[in-house]
Parts: structure tokens; sequence; C-alpha cells
């Protein structure tokens, strides 16, 4: 009971996380997302007590992958490896969770209104973390004096482009849909830029 508890809800927020990405939050209703889960609406409120409710839970779905990219600027010593990891790390949360990641752009568009104090308290503080490691390599001349704030916001915008404008470059590459050697090319591409652009020094190797 429990594994079908468990699979019954990962399918109604992947939907959910689908529905909410192409409608938006106040068009959706919880019936569109039952019938394309092909579920009954009473299922929904079963396992989520209101829409609100159901919305949260996709973005929730997508705070831990986003707070896990953080981690190489903590594990690595070098702002290469770091920054070669959190960029790919985010080019897979772009293929991997598109839909909830085109949710998240539009909540934060609209002043985070429905993210928890929590969620966005932790956010905050890993991006700052981040953003600390950053300064302290370019205090090191480890890298050029960029100002590592908007370093950071090229990387996002950089990166979350392939899910929260994949119409766009589907539109502008004649695909129906990108392949992972698409997303492949895209995190080599980005991560050359920024390790030319800052003059990121080499990583020492053993």
């Amino acid at each position: 009971m429990a594994s079908i508890r468990e699979r019954n809800k990962r399918l109604i927020i992947k939907t959910a996380c689908q529905v909410f990405a192409d409608t938006g939050f106040a068009a959706t209703k919880t019936s569109d997302i039952a019938d394309k889960a092909g579920l009954p609406k009473a299922n929904i409120y079963y396992y989520f007590k209101s829409k609100e409710a159901l919305y949260r839970a996709v973005l929730e779905s997508i705070i831990e992958p986003l707070l896990q990219a953080y981690a190489p600027f903590h594990r690595e010593e070098e702002p290469e490896l770091a920054l070669r990891a959190y960029i790919k790390a985010k080019v897979r949360i772009s293929r991997e969770h598109a839909d909830a990641s085109k949710v998240f752009a539009s909540e934060i568009m609209h002043g985070a209104p429905h993210l928890s104090a929590d969620s966005l308290e932790q956010l905050k503080t890993e991006a700052e973390r981040s953003i600390e490691r950053l300064r302290q390599w370019i205090a090191d001349g480890r890298m050029a004096a960029v100002d590592p704030q908007h370093l950071m916001f090229t990387i996002w915008a950089s990166t979350q482009t392939y899910a929260d404008f994949d119409w766009q470059i589907l539109e502008v590459t004649g695909r129906k849909k990108l392949q992972a050697r698409d997303y492949d090319t895209a995190a080599e591409l980005i991560t050359r830029l920024v390790l030319k652009g800052c003059e990121v020094q080499p990583a020492q190797h053993a």
C-alpha cells in the first residue's frame, strides 16, 4: 500500500508540474490535473488537501535539486572544478526538472507568494555562501575580479533558459525535443565562456 501511495503521489506531482507549467497556477483546475493523470479528482484531494498544497509540493520538488547544485562550491578547492560542476548541475536540472523549473520561475517572477519562508531562506543562504566562495577565489588571485553576484546571475540565466524558454530554443533549432547531447553542448559552452571570461586559473592536478 505504501508503494502505491508513493507512486500515486509521484504521478500527481509530475502531472501537476506539467499542467501548472502550461497554464499557470490561477488558470489550473484540480480536475485538469486529475484528468491528465488518469485519476479520480478525489484522489488529488486525498494526497493533497488543496490546489495550493499541490502547487507548493511542485515548488518543493525542485528546491532540493537547486540546493544540491551548490555543493561543488563547498566541496571543491579549485574554482575551475566548482564552476564546471555547478554549471553541469544547473543544466541537468533544466533537463530533468524542466516543468518544475518553469513553475519555479513563474513563482519567482510573481514575488514567490507560495514558497515557504524556510525554502526561501535556504536558497538565499546557499547563494550567499557560494558567492562568498567566489569572492575568496577572486581575492586569492585565482580568477579575475568580476562581480561575483552578477556572475552567479549570469549562470542562472544561461542554464535555466533551457527549461524556462525551451519553446523559443526549439523554434530556433527546429527541433521537437532537445536531446542529451544538446544539454551537454550547452553545459560545455557555458562553462568555456565562464572560465575564459573570468580568467579562472586551471585546477592543480596531483
